[in-house]
């Protein structure tokens, strides 16, 4: 799997082969944890990045009971009524562990964004390097600090550098736009966020004129070309740009 690779809910779960049904999934996957992100407008939580791709992800709060306190009011728990860790103390002791030296490494966790209901995309391997408690609000919230991994570190994963990370305003509005289908076939199977000039070649990837959508098959073929048959695209470059697959 690659950064921006476009998976369905169902997708992710077979690709990690276990039924994710929380955002918070601590040393679920062999010798990984997952994430479950959004930073989308009306997100539940305050996640973002930076722009070197670094993730700041906020704990998550006690579950909503019925009589029970507001959970936007409580503090995040760290422990359970029965005294065992949350999520938020599995990853908040990891984090805390490397940070004062007795953890030799930060723990790799594996994110997966969601764009909207029922899509994903893939976000690569980060490492956990630090947490801290913050005051929002009024309340006690976690903040984990997550750094993006630029090499393999996982067998069968092959992250790409995060300086090509696509903002999330970026990727809705090319998955609205596209249709959530290839730009050149049609195709809803395999998607990937592609950028039209590639990064090597000066493209960017914080503007949706640059950034479609592309199936597997063409996203493979077109490498590190400059291709795209979607009529906005090739109007907006100029002919020294444009590469059109036979």
């Amino acid at each position: 799997m690659k950064i921006d690779d476009i998976i369905t809910y169902h997708e992710l779960v077979a690709e990690e082969q276990i039924n994710l049904q929380k955002g918070m999934n601590f040393g679920v996957g062999k010798n990984y944890s997952i994430l479950l992100m959004s930073v989308r407008e009306g997100a539940p939580y305050d996640d973002a990045f930076d722009e070197s791709g670094n993730l700041v992800y906020e704990g998550h709060d006690v579950p909503r009971s019925a009589g029970g306190p507001d959970p936007k009011l409580t503090d995040q728990p760290i422990q359970t009524p029965g005294g065992s860790w949350t999520e938020n103390g599995k990853f908040y002791q990891s984090a805390v562990n490397y940070r004062s030296g007795l953890k030799e490494r930060p723990e790799l966790v594996k994110v997966y964004e969601k764009i909207q209901r029922g899509v994903w995309c893939y976000k690569g391997v980060f490492e956990l390097v630090d947490a801290r408690i913050a005051q929002s609000g009024g309340r006690k919230v976690f903040k984990f600090h997550l750094h993006p991994v630029v090499k393999t570190v996982l067998k069968g994963l092959r992250d790409l550098p995060h300086n090509r990370l696509i903002p999330t305003k970026v990727k809705v509005e090319v998955w609205q736009r596209d249709h959530g289908r290839c730009v050149i076939c049609g195709s809803d199977k395999n998607l990937h966020f592609d950028h039209v000039i590639p990064i090597s070649k000066g493209g960017s990837s914080l503007t949706a004129e640059n950034i479609q959508l592309l199936c597997a098959k063409h996203n493979l073929a077109k490498s590190d070309q400059i291709l795209s048959l979607a009529p906005w695209l090739t109007a907006g470059l100029s002919a020294s740009h444009r590469i059109i697959s036979n």
